[in-house]
């Protein structure tokens, strides 16, 4: 089987993580390779996602490289698992930009999920209408039917707080993103309305951070922290009006963790955020 032109951020990060765990014990590609009786190409492919690996090989590497961490091994080995087409974003594979599918894959295999949002709302909060006055505002204009395709793909990220098991959801907002007309005055107070009833359901909470707060100031980024079913796999994704990165270094995670710790420290409490958001719809 030929190598992946375009593995999946899920893929990519498999690999990088065998990648870890060998340069962690002083291995070189080469004896790896030795191992598990294939050759050094195949293995740096491996770590690179761009071909697969066995359940068998990744527990044999484990064992070569002196790793007894059994829930990090079983939960690479369930990425192994995983194969295109099983999963709703697949759908959308050759329609819209790779990262969006990697977006949706993050958010349906987190257990927690942190954002910061500076001047809009997080993309799995967003109503249909409030997405698609933001794709019809890209520059340069995007085609209709890629608008529709973008919009359609926004609203099925959804159901990811829909499941009996979804993720913990934690947003924290500026008062920049609700003051925002996207899309005029009654999308934007759609918008309000429909944010206010989610933020009470289980397991979801948002805070506001006001443009009176003096403790924080860090607002350009739009930040989504993903915890993993371990801490390995935690990944940050990091959004921007050029394009989106996933970053998964120790020393990433340690500072996106500080940076939402702080906003959340600055933002107003979940109930005098509703309250905050309560009064800016009735402004509208």
């Amino acid at each position: 089987m030929p190598p992946r032109d375009n593995p999946t951020a899920r893929q990519a990060r498999l690999g990088g993580e065998l990648r870890k765990l060998r340069e962690r014990a002083g291995k070189t590609a080469r004896e790896a390779a030795g191992m598990v009786s294939t050759d050094q190409a195949k293995i740096s492919h491996i770590e690179a996602g761009r071909i697969g690996v066995s359940e068998d090989r990744i527990r044999k590497l484990a064992v070569f490289y002196a790793c007894d961490d059994e829930p990090l091994i079983e939960a690479l080995c369930a990425i192994a698992r995983e194969h295109r087409g099983q999963h709703w974003w697949d759908s959308y594979r050759g329609v819209l930009a790779p990262g969006f599918l990697d977006i949706a894959e993050l958010e349906h295999h987190a257990t927690h999920l942190r954002c910061l949002q500076p001047v809009t709302f997080p993309g799995i909060l967003q109503t249909e209408e409030y997405a698609h006055a933001l794709f019809a505002g890209v520059i340069p204009p995007l085609p209709d039917d890629e608008v529709q395709a973008r919009v359609e793909h926004r609203m099925k990220r959804r159901d990811v707080l829909e499941r009996d098991d979804s993720p913990r959801f934690e947003a924290i907002v500026h008062e920049a993103a609700l003051r925002m007309r996207v899309g005029g005055r009654k999308v934007a107070r759609d918008q309000l309305e429909y944010v206010l009833s989610v933020s009470e359901r289980p397991g979801i909470t948002l805070r506001v951070i006001p443009f009176t707060s003096e403790d924080f100031i860090e607002v350009t980024q739009t930040v989504m922290y993903a915890r993993g079913v371990v801490t390995q796999l935690d990944t940050v994704h990091i959004d921007t009006p050029f394009g989106g990165g996933f970053l998964d270094a120790a020393a990433d995670l340690n500072r996106y963790r500080t940076l939402l710790d702080l906003a959340e420290q600055a933002a107003l409490t979940p109930e005098e955020s509703r309250s905050f958001i309560h009064h800016v719809a009735r402004e509208l």
